[in-house]
């Protein structure tokens, strides 16, 4: 099949090619959709192909945040937490999704999709807080309509250049996908090496929610930091002896607490990346006695007796 062939199957099948790409973006899988969407543009016949592409686009789009939304409504943070976890860079967790969730509010659905790893994790949030189902819906949309349609347009519009290059790649495709997979590696080199760093700084001494539970009890308990965000705070139950804090802000939550006096941090990631990160900047301040919860949240419910 040459390049004309190519061409005139995308032209008949553009809007099918457009739903299920970013469906299976949308979702949550790494199949980029920006590419396809530049590139039905630059194919569209008429406009009313191109309006076609965008409804598809939206479409998709809505039905997998639809999805998430029903996730976090009705099992909560677990379902944030499952998404976190999936991700290669620990750091992409829970509190810091819902520090910026709760920075923009409404509006941080229709920037999703421009914020790469905020598009799939701003749903499930959004019913998770129970935000009302149309004020999502009008959100989420607006923000697909803006995303796809400004690809499809810019598509549209580089038409010649686009096809130039889809030309120049059917004429040296070995090359391009050797420069694509060394692109691709670099990337991903790049980003294990990230998770390399955050596992050596993860590599402290942890105390479990058992000696946790001991300690408070004791006649010296440590401070024990609620690194959760307020929003996941408010929605499950704050815990009754821990002082709320983030990472930001360590040293107004901890005030005049003794250097060498126990502190243990605890987050809702995995990995309890936000609680090791807290416990190296304390202990960066000179606090010596600085240790993370193991388990994080969950751990904790787990072992009150409340998961």
């Amino acid at each position: 099949m040459d390049l004309s062939q190519i061409t005139e199957a995308l032209q008949r099948d553009a809007v099918w090619v457009v739903f299920l790409n970013v469906l299976l973006q949308q979702v949550g899988l790494p199949v980029p959709a920006v590419p396809t969407l530049l590139v039905a543009g630059s194919l569209a016949a008429s406009p009313a192909q191109a309006a076609a592409m965008l409804a598809a686009a939206v479409l998709a789009s809505l039905l997998a945040d639809a999805s998430w939304y029903a996730g976090g409504r009705f099992f909560g943070y677990r379902v944030l937490t499952g998404l976190c976890r999936l991700s290669i860079n620990p750091d992409s967790c829970v509190t810091q999704t819902e520090a910026r969730f709760q920075r923009w509010g409404l509006w941080s659905l229709v920037v999703a999709k421009f914020v790469p790893g905020f598009s799939t994790v701003a749903p499930p949030i959004a019913g998770s807080l129970r935000m009302r189902l149309p004020g999502f819906l009008f959100a989420a949309a607006v923000g697909a309509a803006l995303w796809a349609g400004g690809a499809i347009v810019v598509g549209w519009l580089l038409r010649d250049e686009l096809q130039d290059a889809l030309a120049a790649m059917s004429r040296h495709g070995r090359t391009m996908v050797v420069m694509g997979g060394l692109v691709l590696a670099l990337w991903l080199a790049w980003k294990l090496w990230q998770r390399y760093r955050f596992m050596k700084l993860a590599a402290i001494p942890h105390v479990t929610p058992l000696e946790l539970i001991e300690a408070m009890a004791s006649d010296a308990p440590p401070l024990f930091l609620d690194l959760r965000g307020p929003a996941m705070i408010a929605a499950t139950a704050p815990i009754e002896f821990a002082t709320r804090a983030d990472v930001e802000n360590l040293l107004q939550s901890v005030g005049d607490w003794p250097r060498q006096r126990p502190i243990v941090t605890m987050c809702a990631c995995p990995g309890d990346a936000t609680a090791v990160r807290a416990a190296h900047v304390l202990t960066e301040l000179g606090y010596t006695a600085v240790r993370p919860l193991k388990g994080g949240y969950e751990a904790w419910l787990a072992a009150n007796g409340q998961a």
